[in-house]
């Protein structure tokens, strides 16, 4: 019982408003995740039968999943530019104003397909399908072209960015710098994150599209998102300052420095650009950081793989249904949970993430089985059983990430970068995520043709199998990764233990050099140089001390 009564010491450590800010944020975010389950995982199954049945109606060799890769690597890579275009909008209005009316705008863009479908003949599945399913026939779909589903997607890419990004930087708004807490809070947001990310995909893979089709399945997420941005707008506005002496500046200047948001986003994409060079520069110079590529963005790239691409493959070219898919990704949100629940449960245990990093390189290699294992078609149990699989293959992962993404925050907020534009933090996270979005795009396109090929060649629709071809896209290389990894967890200076307590001799429990830090009231502090709310009124996070300048846009990719 130790730990259960060291996590309630833990929930003790916040603020009675930092409590109930942490409270609204979360309830949004699990109206959020719900609908965005839903969205994503009927979009990847919509697809995957779309492109099947094209190509069985036109008796053309299948492209299924190198469509589908392609399709979700532009989603994350639109995701990364929705990140850019959102840094000026911050920097004029309240941020919790901006997620909601961000997650709004994501509501009209997961709308879209649906219009398209009703408006081309589609319709809700009948429910003769719904008692006797027929294999490889979807007549209730709307007539038009599946790659229309790609520009959609890749526009709901942008405002899904636009709200990812925003999500990240409000915990370090809340509680600060200050490494403990972050976990704490990453952790404990992460947990219910995951509980309503594993109800979102049982209840899609099981309920929703089985019942309406995987067409019509994703008409609840304009409802949650809808839902998600009233509740988010009950967030208070955290250290944002109305900008008086930005607005006396431009007085003093006849107008002559505003800047247009067009203006403004440009150069959100100068600085994003500027960011990734950067960030290569300090990840590849230093002994302290080059670590993270592996450990962060590889490892990263590894679990989007198994849950976007291999959990497809192995619903519709094993088991006949990629509905299925869904409760395979529901396993690995539990595995998600878990590992958030445990990085929460021994945050003083385990004070670095080279333990959980070391767990996630082993845990890649269960995905070895896939190659070799014949279950039975259009059999549900089979699907829980990968799910069960993927759920240990998640815990490694999700315990390691909430940890690291944690350990970065902390370690290069302390660092100062030699660049006046950009942050050392925001630098690092640009390069990592966008390392991650280049590599997902390009290998899940290739990995994803490489397979058709494989279907293709084996018979395609008449009997045609990829199991040869996953032995080396899921076995050769995971195994290729967890290598990577784990012995990326021996780099830093001091990690050669199994429970480091420190790593690069940094301790990280202090707020010390985090900008931050000079937001929030210290006991001794008193009433100096304090707003009505109690918080400096100098250093915003969201505006220089004069109010002319974002730190959030010179912040544009941090923690994409």
């Amino acid at each position: 019982m130790g730990h259960f009564s060291e996590l309630v010491e833990n929930l003790r450590a916040f603020t009675p408003q930092e409590r109930r800010n942490i409270a609204i944020y979360i309830t949004g975010i699990m109206i959020y995740k719900f609908g965005l389950e839903a969205f994503n995982g009927s979009i990847i199954a919509l697809a995957t039968n779309r492109y099947d049945y094209e190509a069985i109606q036109s008796g053309t060799p299948s492209r299924t999943f190198e469509r589908v890769g392609l399709l979700t690597g532009l989603n994350q890579a639109f995701q990364c530019f929705g990140s850019i275009l959102i840094g000026p909008l911050v920097k004029r209005y309240p941020t919790k104003n901006v997620l909601s009316c961000a997650i709004l705008i994501f509501g009209v863009c997961s709308a879209l397909l649906l219009i398209i479908d009703a408006a081309t003949g589609g319709t809700f599945m009948p429910a003769s399908y719904r008692d006797n399913p027929r294999k490889n026939e979807w007549p209730y779909y709307g007539k038009y072209n599946t790659d229309a589903i790609i520009p959609v997607y890749c526009v709901s890419g942008i405002v899904y960015g636009m709200v990812e990004l925003i999500r990240r930087v409000i915990p370090r708004d809340i509680v600060g710098g200050h490494v403990q807490k972050l976990k704490k809070m990453d952790s404990l947001v992460h947990i219910f994150y995951e509980i309503s990310g594993t109800a979102g995909a049982f209840v899609t893979g099981l309920v929703i599209i089985p019942q309406l089709g995987n067409n019509m399945s994703f008409i609840v997420t304009p409802i949650c998102f809808a839902l998600a941005a009233f509740a988010w707008f009950f967030i208070s506005e955290l250290d944002f300052r109305r900008a008086q002496a930005q607005t006396q500046k431009q007085k003093h200047n006849n107008n002559n420095n505003k800047t247009s948001y067009f203006r403004a986003a440009c150069s959100g994409l100068f600085l994003f650009a500027e960011s990734v060079w950067v960030g290569a520069r300090i990840l590849f110079t230093s002994r302290k950081f080059v670590w993270l590529v592996p450990g962060y963005s590889v490892a990263l790239y590894a679990h989007r793989y198994l849950e976007n691409n291999i959990a497809p493959q192995i619903a519709r070219r094993y088991l006949g249904n990629s509905a299925w898919a869904q409760i395979m990704v529901g396993g690995s949100n539990l595995g998600e949970l878990l590992g958030a629940f445990s990085v929460l449960l021994f945050t003083n245990a385990v004070q670095t993430p080279m333990p959980w990093l070391r767990l996630d390189a082993l845990m890649l290699l269960i995905v070895w089985y896939v190659p070799f294992w014949y279950p039975p078609a259009g059999d549900v149990g089979q699907a829980w059983i990968v799910a069960a699989t993927l759920c240990p293959v998640a815990y490694g992962w999700a315990s390691g990430d909430v940890s690291l993404a944690a350990y970065i925050q902390a370690s290069l907020a302390r660092i100062e970068s030699q660049n006046k534009n950009v942050s050392a933090l925001g630098a690092v996270m640009a390069f990592l995520y966008s390392f991650y979005i280049v590599t997902y795009a390009v290998a899940g396109t290739l990995l994803g043709r490489y397979l058709d090929g494989v279907y293709n060649k084996s018979g395609g629709t008449n009997g045609g199998e990829v199991r040869s071809g996953l032995l080396f896209t899921a076995g050769v290389q995971m195994s290729i990764i967890s290598v990577l990894v784990f012995a990326s967890t021996f780099v830093p200076r001091g990690a050669f233990a199994f429970n480091p307590k420190l790593i690069s001799d940094e301790v990280l429990d202090d707020d010390d050099h985090i900008e931050i830090e000079e937001q929030r009231p210290r006991p001794d502090d008193g009433n100096r140089d304090r707003g009505d709310d109690g918080f400096k009124k100098s250093q915003s996070y969201c505006g220089s001390e004069d109010g002319s300048e974002p730190r959030v846009e010179k912040r544009i990719a941090e923690m994409l």
